[in-house]
C-alpha cells in the first residue's frame, strides 16, 4: 500500500490547539508514515513550530518533522533549531528557503536552500533525512523551467534525501517533471503534495501565490456549485481522489497531504481510495 503523509500548521490560539488535537487524532488511524510542520515566513512562528513538533512527537506518537526556513536567520540561529530538533528525536526534516516577508531587509546568513541542506548536513552528517520542495508546474519566482529543473537539481547535489511537490490538479504536470530531473541524474524519491479542496476561494488564493494551476474544467464547474459547500466538498474529493489513484498507478513513491489542519477533506478522498 502507498505510503501517505500529513502536513500541519503550528497552532496559536487554544482553539487551533484544539482543533490540531481533534484532526491528528482522527488522521492518526490512517497509519501515516511521518507528519510535518511548518514554519512561518522569516520565522514568524519559529516558537510555535516546535511546540507543535514536540506535542506531535509526544502527545500523538506521530514522526513529526519540522520545517526549516533559511529565509531571515542566522546561521547560529538554525544551528540552535537543529540541535533542538535532535534533541526532541527528529529524523527528518523538510528543508526550504521560504519566503522573505515584506518589509523584511535582511535575507539572512543562508540565500538559498542547497546551502541551508549544505549547512545541516555539515553539522550533523545524515542524522535528519532531508526533504526538500519541487515544484512540478515551475517556481513562481524561476526565470523560466530549466532554471528551475538546476535549481532543485542543486538541492539533490547538496544533500537532500527526497522531495515533497508543492500541490498540482494535473498529473501530466508531475510525471513530466518527474521525467525531467531522472534526464538530469536525479534519483531521489518525488512525493507528490496534494491539496484537498474544500474552500474553492481559498484554494484560488493559495494558488495564486504559488503558482499552482487550477484547470479550468475543475474551476468552472466549482462556480457552477456556488455556495453549496457540500457539493464543492464531494466534487473535490471526487476530483482529488482520481489524482491520487492517477499517481499511485504511475508510480508516486507515496503522497502527502496538505490538511491545513482539517480532518474530514483529507479523510474524504483517502476513503474514496480505500484508506
Amino acid at each position: 500500500m502507498t505510503p501517505i503523509s500529513f502536513e500541519f500548521y503550528p497552532p496559536k490560539t487554544d482553539e487551533q490547539r484544539t482543533q490540531l488535537d481533534r484532526t491528528a487524532a482522527r488522521l492518526s488511524t490512517h497509519g501515516p508514515e511521518y507528519v510535518s510542520c511548518t514554519f512561518g515566513a522569516g520565522g514568524s512562528t519559529l516558537s510555535y513550530t516546535s511546540e507543535t513538533v514536540r506535542h506531535l512527537n509526544q502527545h500523538h506518537r506521530f514522526d513529526a518533522a519540522p520545517h526549516l526556513s533559511c529565509v531571515g536567520g542566522s546561521r547560529e540561529e538554525i544551528r540552535e533549531l537543529l540541535k533542538l530538533y535532535r534533541a526532541l528525536g527528529c529524523r527528518r526534516i523538510v528543508a526550504l528557503r521560504g519566503d522573505l516577508p515584506s518589509g523584511m531587509g535582511h535575507p539572512g546568513d543562508l540565500r538559498y536552500a542547497s546551502e541551508l541542506i549544505a549547512f545541516i548536513r555539515a553539522e550533523h552528517g545524515d542524522a535528519f533525512h532531508i526533504e526538500v520542495g519541487a515544484y512540478p508546474e515551475t517556481h513562481p519566482q524561476a526565470a523560466d523551467a530549466l532554471t528551475d529543473l538546476r535549481h532543485f537539481k542543486a538541492k539533490v547535489d547538496a544533500g537532500a534525501d527526497g522531495a515533497i511537490t508543492q500541490y498540482f490538479y494535473n498529473p501530466d504536470a508531475y510525471f513530466a517533471f518527474v521525467d525531467a530531473v531522472r534526464k538530469l541524474g536525479v534519483e531521489i524519491p518525488i512525493v507528490p503534495g496534494i491539496m484537498p479542496i474544500s474552500n474553492f476561494s481559498q484554494l484560488r488564493r493559495f494558488s495564486e501565490q504559488c503558482g499552482a494551476e487550477i484547470p479550468r474544467w475543475i474551476a468552472k464547474r466549482m462556480q457552477a456549485y456556488g455556495d453549496d459547500v457540500d457539493a464543492v466538498r464531494e466534487f473535490g474529493a471526487d476530483v482529488v481522489a482520481a489524482l491520487c489513484q492517477r499517481l499511485i498507478e504511475g508510480g508516486a513513491p507515496s503522497l502527502h497531504f496538505y490538511t491545513l489542519n482539517l480532518a474530514k477533506p483529507t479523510q474524504q478522498i483517502l476513503q474514496r481510495l480505500g484508506r
